[in-house]
């Protein structure tokens, strides 16, 4: 009988707090589903189904749902129908859900061919740069103009010779279309600026004169265009316009300048060899001479010992000697009167 009235009085305690936790409970529920009826109901009134349960999927995920369905409630008005999972999928996978199908929207405005696929690609290519799939829509809808050559790389104008070797300036402004196909794994800007630099440089050069550059600037725009320099790019080049030409230096006149002052230095450095060389045999003669002299003078030497020899063993006289010396002082009076200076004798 007590045990009667004591699980009596606990089931009175207990069925208030268990009724307050359910009570709580459906609250919370109730709020829960409440934060998906504003955007459950936008999408039902639009006409863009979402399921409940894909609200709470992106609310668990941590996708933007109300952007998922603003971005479908677009598509969808649009007339372009797209999953929501898929809309789920490219944020997951770091795309821009809002560009993404502002593209989708002004490609069909405008008539492009461009599915859901091929625009998610696109704006994944892009991101971590300065562009977006929508602007390659825009682009590809109204065509920009890139200057060749781009000002931020610190020149003004593309300088080519001619082969008369005049230099000639040239400034190009080149229109391009977005080519979509193409966009992914495409090349950019840089790559079309290039090639028309390129192109300009090869066209002048092959010019016989800077003169016809002057006067038909149009043949650069052909003559580049015909090269097909948009293949293997995002862009197609529509038209290349030269926007301006001037004329440079006469770098063909500084080339011959510079060549024959090397050709002068060359002819100095060669001349100075053959004076060295010059000098060098000059004072290797000099030297023989010397050497020369030293022979004679020890030839004369020993004159006076070969005459002592004879006069002592008496090959040679007194008179004989006397007539020698008398020979010797005829003919330095004769070199005196010719005019030259007496030789010094030798006695013995």
């Amino acid at each position: 009988m007590l045990n009667l009235i004591f699980f009596a009085q606990e089931s009175s305690v207990t069925w208030p707090i268990v009724a307050v936790i359910a009570a709580t409970a459906l609250l919370i529920l109730v709020l829960f589903l409440l934060s998906f009826l504003a955007v459950w109901v936008r999408a039902r009134l639009a006409g863009a189904h979402v399921g409940v349960f894909d609200l709470i999927g992106m609310r668990f995920r941590g996708v933007p749902y109300g952007m998922i369905v603003d971005a479908k409630i677009a598509a969808t008005k649009a007339g372009i129908p797209i999953e929501t999972d898929k809309l789920d999928a490219h944020y997951l996978a770091g795309g821009n859900i809002v560009q993404t199908v502002q593209a989708l929207i002004a490609a069909q405005k405008a008539g492009l061919v461009l599915d859901w696929n091929r625009a998610c690609a696109i704006d994944i290519a892009t991101r971590g740069t300065n562009k977006s799939v929508l602007e390659a829509v825009l682009n590809s809808v109204s065509p920009k103009v890139i200057d060749c050559p781009n000002p931020t790389s610190g020149r003004t104008t593309i300088d080519a010779v001619a082969k008369d070797g005049i230099q000639v300036k040239v400034k190009a402004r080149v229109t391009v279309r977005t080519h979509l196909e193409r966009f992914v794994g495409g090349a950019q800007e840089d790559t079309i600026i290039a090639r028309v630099g390129e192109g300009i440089v090869t066209t002048i050069g092959s010019s016989e004169s800077y003169k016809q550059v002057l006067e038909n600037p149009d043949r650069i725009s052909k003559t580049v265009l015909e090269r097909g320099l948009d293949a293997g790019t995002a862009y197609e080049i529509i038209s290349i316009d030269i926007a301006d030409v001037d004329v440079g230096e006469n770098v063909g006149a500084m080339l011959q300048e510079a060549q024959a002052q090397a050709n002068k230095n060359m002819a100095q450095a060669q001349a100075e060899i053959r004076r060295a060389a010059a000098v060098a045999l000059e004072q290797e003669m000099r030297a023989r001479v010397e050497e020369m002299r030293s022979r004679v003078v020890e030839a004369e030497a020993q004159v006076p010992q070969a005459l002592a020899e004879a006069l002592r063993t008496g090959r040679m006289g007194y008179l004989d000697y006397q007539r020698l010396e008398n020979l010797k002082a005829d003919t330095e009076m004769r070199k005196g009167i010719a005019g030259e200076g007496p030789t010094p004798t030798t006695k013995p």
